[in-house]
Formats: C-alpha cells, structure tokens, sequence
C-alpha cells in the first residue's frame, strides 16, 4: 500500500468531511516515535520492517490524530494528543518532532482556538490521547526533569498546569479514571497525572458511564483489548457512519488481525474485535480513522484480492 505523505504543518490537510449536518475535521498533533516491536508484538521484525521502516532506535514513525466535531450547537474535540508539557529527555525518547503548538493547528484547521471547545473527550487518559487536556510549566517555570512533574502552583498562586480549553467539559468514563489512579504495572507509565488532576481541580471532569452518549449521534463503547476500560467511538449522521478504533487498530498496519500491539493487555481480545468489526466495517462503508497513523488517518476499508486494505480520503 502506498501512502499519502502527512505533515501537520503542511498545507494539504484530509479533506472536511460532512457527516450530515455535522462537520468533520482531523487535527494531526505531532509527529512522534515508538518502538516497532511493542507497536507491532508477535509480528517478527523482518516482516513489519518491509512496510514500516524503524529509524536507528528501532522506533517506527507516528502520529496523534485527534478529531473536531462542528454539530451547528456545540464543538467537539476527540483526544487531544502527546501534549507541549515534556522536558528534553522524554522529546528525544519519544522522538517528539513538534512543528507547531496544537492550539495554532486547531486554530488552523477550524477557524476557532482552544476557547471554542465546548466538549473534550478521552477515550482513555494514556498520555498520548490525554497529553493536550493540560498546558504549562512545571514548578519554577523550568521544563520539566521526570516524566510524572508537580503541579503545585508556581509563585504569586498560578497553577503549574491548566485545562487548555477553558470552556470545555471534558469527558471520560468513570472505569476508565478509576484505573488511572491505580493502573496495571504494564501501563503504568502511561498515566501522568498532570493530564488530569487540574482539569478535576477545576471542576470541568465529568466522569462518564461505560457507554453513552454525549451528543445525538456519537456513541462512546468501552471495548476490552488494549485496556480493560479504553473506549472506541461511533458517529452516525446523515445516513454515514464514521468510528474511531482508538488503540485496537492504531495504524493501517494493524488492520491485519495477527498485528497487534505488544501494549495491549488483552491481546487475545483485541483479535476477536477486529474479527467482529473490520467486517462491518467494509459492509457498511464506515469512515474509519487511525489515531496514530503518520501517512492516512482516515479512509474506508476495502477488501479487495482477499486482503483488507484502507482506500484514499474520502470526500463529501
């Protein structure tokens, strides 16, 4: 499969999609890197090398593909990224390559900031689909020196970290919350606190049920696979359906159902979604958006030769 070259500073964006009277955009955060092998799990290297070339760390290329909902009455963020919050350490460990802050490419894209937002939603509060709740400065206004940074207030009462859409009530189910205050050792460096705990102190975290749904049309499912309490979300409007996977299927890469991340706790699960899923998925033409692929975050899947492929943008 061929891709289409992305980049978030670029001026060739995936196109508005209308989904009804809803509009649609995708808002790439930054360009970031992990590790092929937890990315790819069981896969050997000498086969995912051949599509997915590693750099000399053996990362592979990726992507935070966050999603804006325009309904007329409300505007919508779906995740909101890695976030601007790392020190240099953790930049370089995750090959963080940062063109431009997420609020000028929000502002970009949809003509409006992080003050337009009136709903945020996290389909699970890892730090890079939560990295973006929050903005500022550690304690002393220097970068941060760990992973896990303080967030008492800096001098004269400043808060080290702030929600960064002011206005917005931010969404996560309450399963999910629960387990960011006691994750499981294999996923416990992905929870950061700061992503969360002044949001809460602001009174903006609204704590969810396992599935519900937020605005008409958009309906968030907690799916066991990656976590025991991540969520994958569905729109339907207009007579088309759009759905993101989240982390069961991050890339087109995973849309093979042996191809699955080493991450996930329940890898077993995961299988037995894609095979359930990526069915009606290509018999009803969904307009599927991969989270973390660089080259083709959205597209419908075609089975096509016996193999199920993701075709080019698909416009209105």
């Amino acid at each position: 499969m061929v891709g289409v070259g992305f980049d978030p500073t670029a001026s060739a964006q995936p196109p508005t999609m209308h989904l009804g009277d809803y509009r649609i955009e995708i808002i790439p955060d930054t360009e970031f890197s992990l590790d092929g092998g937890a990315m790819f799990g069981v896969v050997p290297r000498v086969v995912w090398e051949r599509i997915c070339p590693p750099d000399e760390k053996n990362r592979i290329r990726l992507n935070m593909n966050c999603v804006f909902i325009d309904t007329g009455k409300e505007k919508v963020l779906i995740e909101t990224g890695i976030g601007e919050k790392w020190d240099a350490k953790h930049i370089e460990m995750y090959g963080i390559r940062r063109k431009r802050a997420f609020a000028e490419s929000l502002r970009a894209i949809t003509g409006g900031g992080p003050e337009d937002i009136d709903i945020v939603i996290n389909t699970h509060l890892h730090f890079d689909h939560a990295g973006g709740n929050t903005i500022g400065t550690p304690c002393g206004g220097t970068p941060a020196t760990r992973s896990r940074v303080e967030t008492e207030p800096l001098a004269g009462g400043t808060p080290a970290f702030r929600p960064q859409f002011p206005n917005a009530r931010y969404l996560v189910s309450r399963s999910e919350f629960d387990h960011a205050q006691k994750p499981h050792e294999r996923d416990r460096a992905s929870y950061l606190s700061e992503n969360w705990e002044p949001v809460q102190n602001s009174g903006q975290l609204e704590l969810m049920p396992d599935n519900y749904e937020p605005i008409p049309g958009l309906k968030l499912q907690t799916v066991r696979g990656h976590s025991e309490t991540m969520q994958t979300w569905r729109l339907d409007r207009g007579g088309k359906t759009m759905y993101g996977f989240a982390d069961l299927i991050p890339t087109l890469h995973h849309i093979s159902l042996p191809w699955i991340m080493g991450y996930d706790l329940y890898p077993t699960e995961t299988l037995e979604f894609k095979k359930r899923v990526i069915p009606q998925a290509i018999k009803e033409e969904w307009h599927c958006l991969l989270y973390h692929d660089h080259d083709r975050p959205i597209g419908q899947l075609k089975e096509r030769d016996g193999q199920t492929r993701l075709a080019e943008y698909v416009t209105d």
